[in-house]
């Protein structure tokens, strides 16, 4: 493609970002500040959730007594430090801040506190701010917001559980067929053809995997992942997302294997590779697709 047409497609793909979003852009960036600390509790308690809904389902279908019967879920108990129990305080838990002034150790024992959770808090912070600068305030922008955090979360958990939760690829794909109903990112025709594509694509490739060698190459959440992303991008999205997040894992997956001494025979996660080429699609795929692959949208 000549420079010129490249330009032109460069300026479609930032027409609503501009300093007239400058403003909008620091509230989000604030909000998502706040928003990557829930997160943190999403990502650390929702695995846990699951299990312990899971055992109560055994012990009940066993008849036997349920082991877990306090309640656990995304606001009960108040988060507290792993080592000593010690309850975090509201002043404890202001986003990024808090971990500095406490040098990153519990303000009672002194144990060390993830490096990680400043880093989610920072991540989800920085790229929410700019999802609102490149996309503006409008619906387009705060529905924009909804499916980085999302993926934030869900890229998370799977690295931690290879577990990619319903409770979260599930709303992420219906959310996408709602916005796309006036047609936000891409036509609503296109929003249900991306998902069931999605969703047919890397199930063949499941099974036919699971034909030749005989076992489970990924996990039915990725599926799911999948179609969500092309709920919300179309199905003209789906092989970038999956040129993009095959590269990355792939990359990702020699190093591990050539650095770490990883077996070749251990499951890595691909949700946060998908996650990654969805948020680089949303926001610069059209660009990509038409620039330097050549195909019209």
């Amino acid at each position: 493609m000549n420079d010129a047409a490249t330009l032109g497609a460069l300026n479609g793909t930032l027409l609503f970002a501009g300093p007239g979003n400058l403003l909008p852009a620091i509230v989000a960036g604030i909000l998502g500040l706040l928003i990557g600390s829930f997160l943190n509790v999403v990502i650390h308690r929702m695995p846990k959730m699951m299990q312990r809904e899971s055992d109560n389902y055994v012990a009940q279908e066993s008849g036997r007594p349920l082991p877990h019967m306090e309640r656990y879920d995304l606001v009960l108990p108040r988060s507290a430090c792993p080592h000593c129990g010690h309850r975090i305080t509201a002043l404890e838990n202001i986003p990024v801040l808090s971990y500095l002034v406490l040098g990153g150790k519990c303000s009672q024992c002194k144990a060390p506190i993830s490096i990680r959770y400043p880093l989610v808090e920072a991540l989800t912070g920085v790229l929410s701010a700019f999802m609102v600068w490149h996309f503006g305030s409008g619906a387009a922008g705060m529905a924009s917001l909804v499916f980085l955090w999302l993926l934030i979360a869900m890229t998370f958990i799977d690295a931690d559980t290879k577990l990619l939760p319903d409770d979260l690829t599930l709303p992420l794909l219906w959310l996408g067929l709602l916005v796309n109903l006036n047609g936000a990112f891409v036509p609503l025709h296109e929003a249900v053809i991306g998902a069931a594509a999605g969703y047919l694509s890397l199930w063949s490739v499941y099974w036919l995997f699971k034909l030749v060698t005989g076992k489970e190459g990924m996990g039915y959440g990725d599926f799911k992942l999948l179609a969500a992303l092309g709920a919300w991008m179309g199905w003209t999205m789906l092989p970038l997302i999956i040129l993009l997040s095959s590269i990355v894992g792939a990359v990702v997956g020699i190093c591990l294997i050539a650095f770490t001494k990883r077996g070749r025979d251990n499951p890595i996660p691909f949700g946060p590779y998908l996650a990654a080429a969805g948020l680089i699609a949303l926001i610069w795929g059209k660009m990509l697709v038409q620039s330097y692959l050549g195909f019209p949208l």
